[in-house]
Parts: C-alpha cells; sequence; structure tokens
C-alpha cells in the first residue's frame, strides 16, 4: 500500500470529472426517456386492443431476457448494417458510439420502466377510472389527468431505485471507447500505470453516490404514502 500514489487522481480529476458529467447525463437522459417511452408501453401493455398489447409484450419480453451489454453492441454494430441493407447505401451510416449509447439505454430501461408504470397503474382502483369516464372523459383523459399521476407517485421510489441500477449499467458505454466515468479512469490507469489507484477511486465514487441516493429512495418511500 506504500507504493500507492493517490496524487494521480488530483492531477486528473478535471478529466475525471468530464467522464462523470458524462455518465451523471446519459443517466439522467435515459431514465427520463425510458420513463416516457416505457410510460407508453405500460398503457399498450394494458389497452384491450390485443395485437397492440401484445405487441408491447413482446418488445418488453425481449429486452429483459437479453444482456443489456449484448443489445450495445447488437445496435452499435449491426443495426447500421441493417439501415445500410435498407437504404441501399454504399456504406453503414455513422451512428457514433455516443449517440448509440443514449439510443440503446433508452430502449432498454424502457423496458423495465413499463413493468414498474403498469404495476402502478394496476395499483389504482378501476372505481377512479368509472368515475373518470363518468365525468366525460375519455380513456387517454383519464390515463393522463386521473391515474399516471397517481401511478407515477405511488411507484417514484421504484422508479427512483431502477434509476440507481441505471447509473451503474452506464458504465458499460466504457467498452465503446465512450468517455464516461469509467472509461476516463481507464484511460488514465492504462497511461500511469495506476490501475489500482484508479479504480479504488472509481469504486468509491459509484458506492457514495449509490448509497447516498439509495437512502433518498428509501426516505421517500416512508414519505409518500401508497394510494390505495
Amino acid at each position: 500500500m506504500g507504493e500507492l500514489e493517490f496524487d494521480v487522481i488530483l492531477r486528473t480529476l478535471p478529466y475525471l470529472m468530464q467522464g462523470l458529467e458524462y455518465t451523471l447525463q446519459l443517466t439522467v437522459v435515459a431514465a427520463i426517456g425510458g420513463t416516457v417511452f416505457g410510460t407508453l408501453l405500460a398503457m399498450a401493455r394494458l389497452s384491450s386492443l390485443r395485437p397492440l398489447a401484445l405487441a408491447a409484450a413482446g418488445y418488453v419480453n425481449l429486452m429483459r431476457s437479453v444482456p443489456l451489454l449484448l443489445v450495445i453492441f447488437w445496435f452499435y454494430f449491426l443495426v447500421p448494417v441493417i439501415l445500410q441493407s435498407l437504404t441501399g447505401a454504399e456504406r453503414p451510416p455513422q451512428i457514433g458510439a455516443e449517440r448509440s449509447a443514449y439510443i440503446t439505454f433508452i430502449l432498454f430501461e424502457a423496458a423495465y420502466f413499463c413493468e414498474i408504470m403498469r404495476a402502478g397503474i394496476q395499483s389504482i382502483p378501476r372505481g377512479q377510472i368509472g368515475a373518470a369516464f363518468a365525468l366525460g372523459l375519455d380513456y387517454w383523459q383519464a390515463m393522463r389527468l386521473v391515474v399516471l399521476p397517481q401511478a407515477f407517485r405511488n411507484m417514484l421510489p421504484v422508479l427512483l431505485t431502477q434509476t440507481i441500477i441505471l447509473f451503474q449499467d452506464v458504465s458499460l458505454v466504457s467498452l465503446l471507447n465512450v468517455t464516461d466515468f469509467v472509461g476516463a479512469a481507464t484511460k488514465i490507469a492504462q497511461r500511469d500505470s495506476r490501475v489500482v489507484e484508479m479504480y479504488l477511486f472509481v469504486a468509491a465514487v459509484y458506492f457514495v453516490l449509490c448509497l447516498t441516493l439509495s437512502h433518498l429512495a428509501r426516505r421517500l418511500q416512508t414519505k409518500i404514502a401508497v394510494i390505495r
């Protein structure tokens, strides 16, 4: 332990913070996009239109059955080739690693947020939907004005917990040579031969952030009353 030089962290802190900023940015965008798309999927799964419900269920089951790393590689390497064959272009379109990361995480996390929101929607008594219809609201107005606000409130702690998992999963984009927090630390560790110092620092940052967010999620869960 006496040979460790943690001053390398201070020297490279601005670069590490840039990576952490990208990690947080990707987490927030994927969480918001996944929640919006996941909510639409949840409403589709609960729809009385059987083809729509089956299509949404098929998408959710597919995404939840495939490893995230495989989805990242699939979208980054295979989708450009598929687009080339469909459009007849001479070369595959360049989507880029960062853009692929945003799209992949939104599409993947939507499947998990869908199941969370579906549970939230089903926790609302059906009598409230009937009351909304009695007031003259159609299905989409009843969902938007009556059901979804309550469902979102019920599921907010669970959504935050899933966001913490998403924050940890974002580290996988470093395999695409994207300079996220882990990617930045990896590049410094390889350049300066300070693997132990860098990965200890990364682990400490993840531990502090995830522990803090988990504590906030537990406090939020105790303060928000579940609507029966």
